[in-house]
Order: C-alpha cells, then structure tokens, then sequence
C-alpha cells in the first residue's frame, strides 16, 4: 500500500489530501481538508491574487496538520507527495510548490508537480473507481471550461473544444453581479434558477451555428445579453428569478449538448462531468437526461470533489504513482499557463 499527500492552491482554497493506493490498486480516500478564502474576496467581486497568496501562507500547514490527524496518519507514513504546479495563480500556486518540495525534501519521498485540469478528472475515480478507455470529461469551472478525451489519466489527456471568452463559471459570476446576487455567483443563480422560468426569456446559445466550431464554447455574449435585458428594463423591477432560470439554462442547454456531441462523434461510451460548476443542480440534470437519451454512462463527482481540492491532487498523484510517471525535481517551479495536455512537470 502507498500513500499520496496531495496539495492543492491554484486559487482560493488550500486543499489537502490523502489517498492511499491499495495492494489491487483501487484508491481509498483518507482525508480532504479544505481552507477556502472566498470570503475575503466576496467584497470585491472576484479573486484578488495576493490576498489568496496570503491566505494560503496562513492556512497551508494547519490544513495538513487536520488532515493528517483525521487520517489518524503521520508524516512520516507518507510514501510520495502530489502538488499543484498549474494552471492558476503564480503566487498561490508557488506557495504549494514550494510547501511540497519542503515535503518531499524532509520526508526523503518523490515529488510529483501535477495539473490542476487532470486532477478534477481524477477526483472521480476516487467515487466510482478507474476510468475506462477512453472517455470524455467536461471540465466547468470558474476559470476553466473544456472537453477533455481522456485515454489515460497519467499519460494523455487531449483537449477536444475550449471556451475562446469567459469560462461558464465566470459568466455566472457576472451575471450575480448584474442581478445584485452575491459572489461566487454559482449558488445564488442556482437557488433563484429554482424560482423561475426557464423559459421566460430566451437568451442567445453562443457558437450554435452550423458555421461555428463544433466543441469550443463562448459565453461572453450571453452574459453581455443579459446585461442588456436588465439595462432595457429602465428601472422597472427585474425578474431575478427568472433572469437567473433563464441564463442557467442556456449555459446547461451548450454545455450538455456540445459534450454529448461531442461523446457521439468521437465514439466515446462515458462522460465525466467535474469541476465546481458540475455541482450545478439544472446542468447535472440535463447531462443525465441527455446522457440517457444518448447511451452514454454518465459519471459525476459528489459536490465535495467536484471543487478544488487536495483530494483530486492525491488521486491524480496516485494515478501518476501507479503508471510509474517519473518524479519531477526538486527544482519544480509554477507554470501559470499549463496546458491541460501536460499531466505532471
């Protein structure tokens, strides 16, 4: 058996994670500690960078410190450490890299500079056990949405369609704003979406025409939309409830109809949905729906893993572990802009 540390502080939470590999090679999650700063970035309606630096110096070591004893486990048990080295915020993300190598030097154990992207695939793995070949991930999160053919997790990973403006996650948090909703913007919308008409206002599918390209995605125009509905309302009192029902489900109606498209075409039998918007409750409805209409197994995270955390780095660490991936050095540094195709460093 080997055990994973996992580190992970691309944004704004410090997660930390423990995966142990089992003499069959199934993965058993033994810890998932989370210290999230979203709070002190809410008033300013998005992530501040050296705040999040800052609060990661703060939270990293107690995080550790919890995780390890809910694990009932010791420093000294670990076998090799996983950490973020990209995407995401230098700043945030050196302080994990070199939180790491400190590890990795102490404890005289492989260091593994892993990718965030990959990873919230991997966290799957540790719900509803290996990945089969190959499959398709839809990746939706604050800063990331992309359609992923994974033929395996620790070796290659291809990216099939991008968003080319605001990632989904994003436009959900500038529509809060527009609609006087608080920050992050994905829960609100979801809870007023509940409220209201999905069908009252029809808001533009951006990159639905038969010109457009088949799998990226761009939400930028219906955010802008959005914004102008709002604007034309001239000071009469806005449909929250319905603005919001109606924005998820364009986002959910693109989402699930490129990724299911996109499964068929290239002949692909399972779809993984993760990432913190895959916590969504319209957009996992509607991927269950498709998917079932469409013959193809669907595979979602429980909430907990599908946001950032320590947990998905452990996974991915334990897949690197298990495929025999070389070990990165000691001098691993941050790469801010990773491409999602480099599973380690």
């Amino acid at each position: 058996m080997t055990i994973v540390l996992g580190i992970e502080s691309s944004c704004d939470e410090t997660g930390i994670g423990i995966v142990r590999i089992e003499s069959d090679g199934a993965l058993t999650l033994l810890a998932d500690e989370v210290a999230s700063s979203v709070d002190q970035h809410a008033r300013f309606g998005g992530v501040v960078p050296e705040v999040a630096s800052r609060a990661h110096l703060e939270a990293l070591v107690p995080s550790v410190t919890r995780a390890f004893e809910s694990a009932s486990l010791e420093l000294s048990d670990v076998d090799a450490i996983a950490v973020t080295c990209g995407p995401g915020l230098a700043g945030a993300l050196l302080v994990g890299v070199s939180a790491a190598k400190a590890y990795a030097a102490a404890l005289n154990v492989p260091l593994y500079g892993a990718n965030h992207l990959p990873g919230h695939v991997a966290a799957d793995t540790l719900e509803h056990g290996p990945l089969p070949s190959p499959c398709l991930a839809l990746l939706v999160s604050g800063g990331h949405t992309q359609l992923l053919r994974v033929d395996d997790l620790a070796t290659k990973i291809t990216e099939v369609g991008s968003t080319i403006d605001d990632a989904a996650g994003e436009a959900y948090d500038k529509v809060a704003r527009i609609l006087g909703l608080p920050y992050p913007g994905g829960p609100p919308i979801d809870k007023a979406a509940r409220r209201g008409n999905p069908d009252a206002i029809r808001f533009p599918r951006g990159l639905t025409g038969p010109r457009d390209a088949r799998f990226d995605f761009s939400f930028s125009g219906l955010k802008t939309a959005v914004a102008r509905w709002v604007e034309a309302r001239d000071g009469q009192e806005i449909p929250v409830d319905d603005v919001a029902a109606s924005f998820q489900e364009a986002v959910a109606d693109v989402l699930t109809a490129k990724a299911v498209r996109a499964a068929t075409e290239l002949g692909v039998g399972t779809m993984v949905v993760s990432g913190g918007v895959a916590a969504n409750s319209r957009l996992s409805t509607l991927a269950a729906q498709r998917c079932a209409e469409a013959g193809i197994t669907l595979r979602v995270p429980r909430p907990r893993l599908c946001t950032d955390n320590g947990a998905m780095i452990a996974a991915l660490g334990a897949h690197l572990v298990k495929a025999g991936v070389r070990p990165s050095s000691l001098d691993l540094s941050a790469g801010p802009g990773l491409p999602v195709g480099t599973v380690s460093v």
